[in-house]
This record gives C-alpha cells, structure tokens and sequence, in this order.
C-alpha cells in the first residue's frame, strides 16, 4: 500500500499500517494477514456478534457500568451495520475461520468496527473497542455465546425443511397406499408390500429426526457470556449478563439463558456436539430415502424401473433423452459432507484443554455448513423429486407377480419346507410360482388362488397412512 492508501494505527504490539477507508482496526489487520486461507467467517457470526453487542452496550448502561452516551453511541453504530445486507455488512469483517480458535481476532474485528464507526457517528466520545464495546466480555464467552445463537438459527431454518419433505412423502404414501409391490430385503426378493407402506418408513424416520433435534436443541439455549476469560466472571458487572439474555431472547425468539456453568460453556461444546449428532442421523436417514428412490427409479428399462422421477435437466452430454436422479445423488453427498463434518466437531470438541476450547471457528463453521446444505437439498428433494414421482405400475406388477417369495403365504397351509420346495423348483425351472406349486401336488389351484392374495400379504387394511 502506498502511503497515501493507509493509515497508522497501534495496538499493544505496535504499529500496523491500515488501508485507509478500512473501519476495522489493528487487530483485525493482523489477522487479515496472518491467517489468509479458507472460507470467511460466517456472517450469520457478524450478525450475531452485533446483536451480543449492543445487547452488552444496553445491558452495561442498565447497570451502570457504562456511561449512558457511550452506550448509546455503541448501539446507534451496530443498528447502522445491522441494517446493511451481507454483501455491504462483509467489507468491514474480512477474516477468515481458520484464525485462533478462540475467535479472539473476529471478536476484535467487531469491537474495532464498532468503536470506529461510533467514533464518526458520535466524534469526541472517544470509544474504545477494548474498554466500551468489549465491557464486561472477553473473546472467550463471547465467541460460543454467537456459536449457540447461530446454531439455533441454523435449525430454525433446518426444521421448516424437514417438514416440507414429510408433506411431500404424506401426499405419495396417501396416493399409493394400496399400490402393492415386491419387497427386498438384502437386495433380495422378500414378500409384498405397499408402496405406501414403503414411504411411511420413511415418513416415520424424518418424523423421529425432527423430534430429537427439537428435544435437543434447548441445549444450545445455554450462553457462555458472563464466563469472561475462564469462566469466573471477572470484570463482568452485576447483572449485565441476565440482561444479555432477555435482549437476545426478544431479538432470537429462543429462551436464551445463562445460568449455567461458565467453565463448561468455555472450554466444552458438547451441545453443539450431541445437537450434530442428530444432524448425521437425519443425514444418514436422508441418504437412505435418496438411495431407495434412485435405486427403484433406476432403468428406465435396464433397472427397477418401479418409479418415474421428474426430468429436470439433460441427464449426459453424450446420451440424448437421459433422465438422472439429480437431487437424489445432490443429498447423498450432503449426506457425505455432513458425515465428515461430523468427525471434525466430535475431534474439535474433545480439545477443551483446561478452561477453554480452541477449535471454536472450525466446530460452528461446520456445523453451520451441515445445515445449510442439509437444508437446500432436503427442500430441493422435496420439490424436485418427491413432488413429481409417479409409480410405473405395469413393472410393479410385473415384478411382483414374478416374485419368489410371496411363497411365505403359502408356509401356514403346507409347512415351510414344502413352500421353500416350491420356491426353488420354479427358480431352477424357469417357471412361475404358481405353476411349481400345483406341480408339487401340494396346492390345488383354488387354494393357491385363495391364498395367494397379495393385497391380504401387506396387512395393508389394518393400518392407515400418516397424518
């Protein structure tokens, strides 16, 4: 930078030469420089660091603790950033996740962003971002605190997602309640099924990943702020951080709180650990349903061939008129992601070595990016798949009425071991079922007919479809 573009600021250190319109300060600085690799800090982060801030700010007034046109000035500044969207709101906040695992630098950014920004609202109060805008706080409560709350958000979004698609299945499983087809199991041929009944597995398991991610999410409702360095409070003022909470809670809509044990906020996550867990489960459920529709969509003379998918785009460059099953292969590797991001939180987690864990920025990146894609191709499996299937009920039949193992029907009425004869003759012979079984002396052709009743197999009239 030429002298002309920068400007000379110091922190405890020493000097550090700023890019002169930059409202960021030497600390954030350093940082752009030191740590130049991945992926931005998350702006749901920013966010939720303003929104702690000037919480602090009005908190630190209530109590006395920062003088009233300070404290003002401090919230006027953060109401001018909150009120820009993420593109113009990033300019000011350039670092990078992968910093110290405190977050100590992007709290810094904050501070230094703020106090500037206060000091040209409001000249001559001479705001610090140490002294006023971090009053009472240290990077070390702060940063989980915004971890939590952008946690919670994240499902907030994530949640309405899972909904959409246990809709979507809702109005198949209805539709083809009772439209029987074969069963597999081991990838083998197993006895009949409906393919309402299929889907209501499926609507069953979204239905318990949402409620364990409901039953768990209150843990993230824990705050760190008041923790302070290592968990003691120190420097905090009286009451400051019970307000903290009721301001975040009208801002978040959560019943954000913060008793709780500082030197576990500080140096665990193991909400946020146990909270991804639920997320693989979902993503683990999530690649199940993908791989069973693409499975039995595959052919579309070659395959299964049981289902119709949505053309959404050209399946190949090479191949006219290939269909693929897009947003089913877009999930399955969420899915992966989500799997990996996994193993990242549960390692970053288990190194809160003595009164603070270090891998903060990687933990709430991760987690943040598992429900953002979770999110998008859940919605988009909804709307571009799921909505448009359609059961191919010629090969369902067909399938069906070539199966081996609808046999089982047989087993009350002449044993196990007579029906498995059966079976195995006509798979050797190349004949159906129902031709082995009258060969085998054992069945009369009314009685197979009386027996062999595939909608009687699924129990289908015993049960009803979800609601």
């Amino acid at each position: 930078m030429s002298e002309e573009e920068y400007r000379i600021e110091s922190d405890t250190i020493g000097p550090v030469k700023i890019p002169k319109d930059a409202l960021w300060g030497p600390q954030t600085e350093r940082s752009r420089n030191n740590f130049p690799s991945g992926e931005l800090m998350p702006i749901q982060i920013i966010r939720a660091f303003l929104h702690l801030k000037k919480a602090a700010a009005e908190s630190n007034v209530e109590v006395g603790d920062e003088p009233k046109e300070k404290g003002e000035a401090i919230e006027d500044a953060i109401d001018h950033l909150l009120a820009l969207n993420d593109t113009d709101l990033r300019k000011d906040f350039p670092l990078h996740v992968l910093q110290t695992g405190s977050g100590t630098q992007s709290n810094m950014n904050v501070n230094e962003v703020v106090a500037n920004l206060a000091n040209k609202l409001h000249p001559g109060l001479g705001i610090l971002p140490n002294d006023d805008v971090n009053r009472g706080q240290s990077s070390n409560d702060t940063y989980p605190t915004t971890m939590n709350i952008v946690a919670v958000e994240a499902l907030d979004k994530l949640e309405p997602a899972i909904k959409h698609l246990i809709d979507e299945l809702v109005v198949k499983e209805k539709k083809y309640w009772k439209t029987v087809k074969v069963g597999r199991t081991h990838l083998q041929d197993a006895t009949p099924l409906t393919f309402g009944q299929e889907l209501s597995g499926y609507i069953s398991a979204l239905k318990h990943d949402l409620s364990y991610i409901q039953e768990l999410k209150p843990t993230l409702y824990e705050l760190a702020i008041g923790g302070t360095a290592v968990g003691t409070g120190l420097n905090a003022a009286p009451g400051m951080t019970e307000k903290i909470a009721g301001k975040l809670s009208e801002v978040y809509g959560h019943e954000f709180k913060v008793k709780t044990n500082k030197f576990w906020g500080l140096a665990h996550h193991s909400g946020l650990d146990v909270m991804h867990g639920a997320l693989k489960t979902l993503a683990a459920d999530m690649f199940k349903i993908a791989q069973d529709i693409r499975f039995l969509a595959s052919g579309p003379r070659a395959g299964y061939g049981e289902l119709n998918i949505p053309a959404n785009e050209p399946g190949s460059s090479i191949m006219p008129g290939k269909v693929n099953p897009t947003q089913a292969e877009a999930v399955t590797m969420a899915a992966a992601k989500v799997f990996g991001n996994d193993t990242t939180i549960t390692f970053a987690a288990s190194q809160g070595n003595f009164e603070m864990n270090v891998f903060k920025t990687v933990m709430i990146a991760s987690f943040l990016d598992s429900c953002d894609i979770l999110t998008g191709t859940i919605t988009g499996f909804a709307d571009r798949m799921i909505h448009g299937l359609t059961v191919n009920d010629e090969r369902m039949d067909d399938l069906l009425e070539n199966s081996l193992m609808t046999v089982t029907a047989l087993s009350p009425h002449i044993g196990y071991h007579a029906a498995a004869k059966i079976a195995q003759a006509a798979q050797k012979e190349g004949t159906t079922l129902k031709e082995a079984a009258l060969k085998s002396g054992k069945v009369t052709e009314e009685q197979y007919d009386e027996w062999m009743d595939y909608m009687k197999m699924t129990n289908v009239d015993k049960s009803t479809p979800e609601e």
